[in-house]
Protein backbone atom coordinates (compact mmCIF):
# COMPACT_ATOMS: atom_id res chain seq x y z
CA UNK A 1 0.00 0.00 0.00
CA UNK A 2 1.19 3.48 -0.85
CA UNK A 3 2.08 5.31 2.37
CA UNK A 4 3.18 8.77 1.17
CA UNK A 5 0.32 11.24 0.93
CA UNK A 6 0.46 13.16 -2.38
CA UNK A 7 -1.20 16.18 -0.72
CA UNK A 8 0.80 16.72 2.48
CA UNK A 9 3.77 14.52 1.42
CA UNK A 10 3.98 12.67 4.75
CA UNK A 11 4.24 8.89 5.17
CA UNK A 12 0.91 8.79 6.94
CA UNK A 13 -1.67 6.94 4.79
CA UNK A 14 -3.45 4.18 6.67
CA UNK A 15 -5.93 1.58 5.46
CA UNK A 16 -9.49 2.84 5.17
CA UNK A 17 -11.47 -0.10 3.85
CA UNK A 18 -12.05 -1.74 0.52
CA UNK A 19 -14.44 -1.46 -2.38
CA UNK A 20 -15.08 -3.18 -5.69
CA UNK A 21 -14.38 -1.83 -9.16
CA UNK A 22 -15.18 -3.15 -12.61
CA UNK A 23 -12.07 -4.39 -14.40
CA UNK A 24 -13.30 -6.65 -17.18
CA UNK A 25 -10.84 -8.92 -18.98
CA UNK A 26 -10.58 -12.65 -19.55
CA UNK A 27 -9.74 -13.27 -15.85
CA UNK A 28 -11.84 -10.69 -13.96
CA UNK A 29 -15.25 -9.04 -13.85
CA UNK A 30 -14.79 -7.09 -10.62
CA UNK A 31 -11.67 -6.55 -8.54
CA UNK A 32 -11.24 -5.56 -4.91
CA UNK A 33 -9.34 -2.35 -4.36
CA UNK A 34 -8.08 -0.71 -1.19
CA UNK A 35 -8.78 2.74 0.14
CA UNK A 36 -6.46 4.82 2.26
CA UNK A 37 -6.85 7.78 4.59
CA UNK A 38 -4.30 10.43 5.52
CA UNK A 39 -5.06 11.47 9.10
CA UNK A 40 -2.81 14.52 8.66
CA UNK A 41 -4.80 16.24 5.92
CA UNK A 42 -8.02 14.18 6.05
CA UNK A 43 -7.94 13.13 2.38
CA UNK A 44 -9.21 9.72 1.30
CA UNK A 45 -7.51 7.86 -1.57
CA UNK A 46 -8.42 4.91 -3.75
CA UNK A 47 -5.37 2.76 -4.39
CA UNK A 48 -5.86 1.26 -7.85
CA UNK A 49 -3.78 -1.60 -9.23
CA UNK A 50 -1.68 -0.61 -12.26
CA UNK A 51 -3.76 -2.68 -14.70
CA UNK A 52 -7.02 -0.89 -13.90
CA UNK A 53 -6.98 2.79 -14.85
CA UNK A 54 -9.34 5.12 -12.98
CA UNK A 55 -12.86 5.71 -14.33
CA UNK A 56 -12.72 2.66 -16.61
CA UNK A 57 -14.62 -0.61 -16.80
CA UNK A 58 -12.03 -2.61 -18.75
CA UNK A 59 -8.50 -3.52 -17.66
CA UNK A 60 -5.36 -2.66 -19.61
CA UNK A 61 -5.13 -6.37 -20.52
CA UNK A 62 -8.45 -6.19 -22.38
CA UNK A 63 -7.49 -2.90 -24.03
CA UNK A 64 -4.09 -4.22 -25.12
CA UNK A 65 -5.70 -7.36 -26.53
CA UNK A 66 -8.18 -5.35 -28.62
CA UNK A 67 -5.50 -2.96 -29.90
CA UNK A 68 -3.16 -5.85 -30.73
CA UNK A 69 -5.91 -7.59 -32.70
CA UNK A 70 -6.77 -4.43 -34.61
CA UNK A 71 -3.27 -3.13 -35.39
CA UNK A 72 -1.19 -6.31 -35.55
CA UNK A 73 -3.72 -8.87 -36.82
CA UNK A 74 -5.55 -6.29 -38.98
CA UNK A 75 -8.99 -7.17 -37.59
CA UNK A 76 -11.86 -4.72 -37.88
CA UNK A 77 -12.95 -3.02 -34.66
CA UNK A 78 -15.92 -5.39 -34.50
CA UNK A 79 -13.61 -8.43 -34.75
CA UNK A 80 -10.98 -6.99 -32.39
CA UNK A 81 -13.22 -7.37 -29.33
CA UNK A 82 -11.17 -8.69 -26.39
CA UNK A 83 -11.88 -12.03 -24.74
CA UNK A 84 -13.80 -11.36 -21.52
CA UNK A 85 -14.80 -13.52 -18.56
CA UNK A 86 -18.39 -12.33 -18.94
CA UNK A 87 -19.32 -12.56 -22.65
CA UNK A 88 -22.27 -10.20 -22.04
CA UNK A 89 -19.91 -7.29 -21.23
CA UNK A 90 -18.43 -6.91 -24.73
CA UNK A 91 -17.43 -3.29 -25.43
CA UNK A 92 -18.98 -1.48 -28.35
CA UNK A 93 -16.73 -0.96 -31.43
CA UNK A 94 -16.87 2.80 -30.79
CA UNK A 95 -15.36 2.14 -27.34
CA UNK A 96 -12.54 0.14 -28.94
CA UNK A 97 -11.87 3.02 -31.34
CA UNK A 98 -11.81 5.47 -28.44
CA UNK A 99 -9.14 3.35 -26.69
CA UNK A 100 -6.86 4.01 -29.65
CA UNK A 101 -7.45 7.80 -29.69
CA UNK A 102 -4.26 8.61 -27.77
CA UNK A 103 -2.07 6.49 -30.02
CA UNK A 104 0.23 7.84 -32.69
CA UNK A 105 -1.34 6.25 -35.80
CA UNK A 106 1.98 6.11 -37.65
CA UNK A 107 3.54 3.99 -34.88
CA UNK A 108 0.77 2.55 -32.70
CA UNK A 109 3.03 0.02 -30.97
CA UNK A 110 5.59 2.65 -29.94
CA UNK A 111 2.89 5.06 -28.75
CA UNK A 112 1.19 2.35 -26.69
CA UNK A 113 4.59 1.26 -25.38
CA UNK A 114 5.41 4.73 -24.01
CA UNK A 115 2.09 5.03 -22.19
CA UNK A 116 2.21 1.49 -20.80
CA UNK A 117 5.80 1.70 -19.59
CA UNK A 118 5.18 5.11 -18.02
CA UNK A 119 2.31 3.60 -16.02
CA UNK A 120 4.40 0.56 -15.03
CA UNK A 121 7.35 2.77 -14.02
CA UNK A 122 5.04 4.88 -11.85
CA UNK A 123 3.60 1.73 -10.25
CA UNK A 124 6.98 0.11 -9.67
CA UNK A 125 8.42 3.33 -8.25
CA UNK A 126 5.67 3.75 -5.66
CA UNK A 127 4.33 0.38 -4.67
CA UNK A 128 6.79 -2.36 -5.60
CA UNK A 129 7.97 -4.38 -2.61
CA UNK A 130 11.69 -4.28 -1.85
CA UNK A 131 11.90 -8.04 -2.38
CA UNK A 132 9.19 -8.96 -4.91
CA UNK A 133 7.56 -12.32 -4.48
CA UNK A 134 6.46 -14.36 -7.51
CA UNK A 135 2.78 -13.77 -6.73
CA UNK A 136 3.29 -9.98 -6.83
CA UNK A 137 4.62 -10.29 -10.39
CA UNK A 138 1.76 -12.44 -11.73
CA UNK A 139 -0.15 -9.38 -12.99
CA UNK A 140 2.94 -8.13 -14.80
CA UNK A 141 3.40 -11.56 -16.39
CA UNK A 142 -0.15 -11.40 -17.79
CA UNK A 143 0.55 -7.96 -19.27
CA UNK A 144 3.76 -9.12 -20.90
CA UNK A 145 1.97 -12.12 -22.44
CA UNK A 146 -0.54 -9.76 -24.08
CA UNK A 147 2.07 -7.19 -25.13
CA UNK A 148 4.69 -9.65 -26.41
CA UNK A 149 3.19 -9.97 -29.93
CA UNK A 150 3.48 -6.18 -30.28
CA UNK A 151 7.29 -6.55 -29.90
CA UNK A 152 7.46 -3.63 -27.49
Amino acid sequence: MLRRCPVCERDSIIGHGRRRKQAHDEHHDWIGIRRGLCPGCGKTFTLLPPLSPPYTHYSLLARAQALRRHFMEHCSWEEATPTLKDPDRVPDPSTLRRWSDGLDRSQPAASFQRRTFARLAHWLGHSAPANPQPESLSGLTQVLQVLWPLRL
